[in-house]
């Protein structure tokens, strides 16, 4: 019989990585970039996303987190890439450690209203968004999708 612990990994500081979902919300030829509210990257331009619960499919963990942190209903159509996400402290020390899958999602209507911890939410095209973002990593995720997007 396996013993597990009665409770989760700490966000920050982890025993193992944390599994989120982001998501490039396409509607025509621009993509929902949010402002993040929390850590990591506070204050940041970013994909909304979060992380995965238990039980949750990966598509549903991405149309969830849409919904929470803007109140778009989408629909995710593929996985685009998975990212790394790894940040450091000043001592070298991993302060957060995401397993990020990346999903590509499509939303018809509606103006995206932030909750949760977005505190703004925009559209823009995958230029605009690459002069918005501080991390190349939303920035490559982005060409990504709109390449293969187009291609597709």
């Amino acid at each position: 019989m396996t013993n597990f612990p009665a409770e989760r990994s700490s966000r920050e500081y982890p025993d193992r990585p944390w599994v989120g979902v982001g998501v490039v919300v396409w509607r025509g030829d621009r993509v929902l970039l949010i402002r993040r509210g929390r850590a990591p990257r506070l204050g940041q331009w970013a994909l909304p996303g979060g992380a995965q619960s238990l039980g949750e499919t990966v598509f549903e963990a991405a149309a969830r987190e849409v919904l929470e942190e803007t109140g778009l209903v989408v629909t995710p159509t593929e996985v685009i890439t998975v990212v790394d996400a790894i940040t450091p402290d000043a001592e070298g020390r991993v302060h957060y450690h995401y397993t990020l899958v990346e999903v590509s999602a499509e939303s018809a209507e509606g103006e995206p209203v932030c909750a949760d911890d977005a505190l703004e939410a925009r559209w823009a095209t995958p230029d605009e968004a690459g002069a918005l973002t501080e991390w190349d990593e939303t920035r490559r995720v982005i060409l990504l999708a709109a390449a293969r997007r187009s291609a597709g």
